[in-house]
C-alpha cells in the first residue's frame, strides 16, 4: 500500500470519521478486484485485489486537495468464470455478484456521498456491474473501467509486442511491475501458446486441442513485460480515470444547479 493511505481507507477509520468527511463532501471508491482468481504461474492470486486498492490509493492522491476519497474494502469476489478450472480461482455467479454490487453501492449512497466511483479491475465483471448500477442512482454513481480509457488503449497499441493476450499477460504483468513489483516472479513467467484463432469461452490448463490452452493461466506472453511499459500504461490509465471522474463530477454539479433552478 501507498505511503500514507490509510488515512483514505475505511477500515483502518472509525465511523464518526468517516461520518464527518462524507459530511464534508467526500466520495467514495469502490474497488472490485478478486483475492482468488489464477493469473499464471508468475503473479499472485489476489493480483486484481492488489491492483484495485493500488489504483483506488492513486486516484485519492491525484485528486488530493480538491476532493476528499474514502476507499472502501474491494470486492473481491466477483464473476470470473474464464478461470474456474485453475485450482484456487473463486467467483459468484452474474445475478449473485451483480446483486452483491447493488446492495453495496445503495449503502453508500444511502450513506450520503457526494459521489461513488466503482473501481473494475475485470473484463467479466463489467457486464454485470453496469446491469446493477442501473438500479442505482445514476447521477451518483460512476464505473470505471480500467481498460476501456482511450489513452490506455492508444498506449497499449504503442507497446504492446505480444501477438494476442488479455489475462496475466505482457501488460497486465508490466503494470504489476510498477504497482507491486516484489509479488511478481519473472523467472516464472510463461507466455501460452500461439493460437490460430481467438474463440470465447475458459481458459483451460489440461486440452492442448482448445484454442484457449494455457498450463500456466496466462493468456499472452508475460515475459516480454517491462517496469518502463507499465509506466506508460499506468500513466494513461490514471489519465483516463482522472478525466472520467472531472467530467462526471462537473456534469454532477451542473445537474444539481438546473434541479434547484427549476425547483
Amino acid at each position: 500500500m501507498r505511503a500514507n493511505d490509510k488515512r483514505n481507507f475505511v477500515e483502518h477509520l472509525s465511523w464518526d470519521e468517516v461520518s464527518a468527511r462524507i459530511a464534508k463532501g467526500a466520495a467514495a471508491v469502490l474497488p472490485i478486484g478478486a483475492g482468488a482468481k489464477e493469473h499464471g504461474f508468475h503473479l499472485p492470486m489476489n493480483t486484481d485485489r492488489i491492483q484495485g486498492e493500488e489504483l483506488a490509493a492513486r486516484f485519492a492522491e491525484r485528486f488530493a486537495g480538491t476532493l476528499d476519497v474514502l476507499i472502501w474494502p474491494p470486492v473481491t469476489y466477483g464473476y470470473y468464470p474464464a478461470f474456474a478450472a485453475y485450482a484456487g480461482s473463486c467467483g459468484l455467479s452474474a445475478k449473485t455478484f451483480e446483486a452483491t454490487i447493488e446492495e453495496i453501492v445503495t449503502s453508500l449512497i444511502r450513506c450520503g456521498c457526494k459521489a461513488v466511483f466503482v473501481l473494475d479491475t475485470g473484463i467479466s465483471t463489467i457486464a454485470p456491474v453496469d446491469d446493477a448500477l442501473k438500479r442505482a442512482d445514476h447521477n451518483k454513481v460512476h464505473h470505471f473501467k480500467i481498460y476501456d480509457g482511450p489513452r490506455y488503449k492508444a498506449a497499449a497499441m504503442r507497446v504492446t509486442q505480444q501477438k494476442h493476450g488479455s489475462h496475466a499477460d505482457e501488460l497486465e504483468t508490466s503494470v504489476m511491475l510498477v504497482l507491486a513489483p516484489d509479488v511478481v516472479r519473472m523467472e516464472r513467467a510463461e507466455a501460452s501458446p500461439p493460437i490460430a484463432r481467438a474463440a470465447p469461452g475458459p481458459l483451460t490448463p489440461s486440452d492442448k486441442t482448445s484454442p484457449n490452452y494455457s498450463r500456466s493461466g496466462s493468456f499472452g506472453d508475460p515475459t516480454l513485460a517491462t517496469r518502463e511499459k507499465g509506466e506508460i500504461l499506468l500513466a494513461a490509465m490514471m489519465d483516463d480515470i482522472a478525466e472520467q471522474a472531472s467530467d462526471f463530477l462537473n456534469g454532477a454539479a451542473e445537474t444539481k444547479k438546473q434541479s434547484e433552478r427549476t425547483s
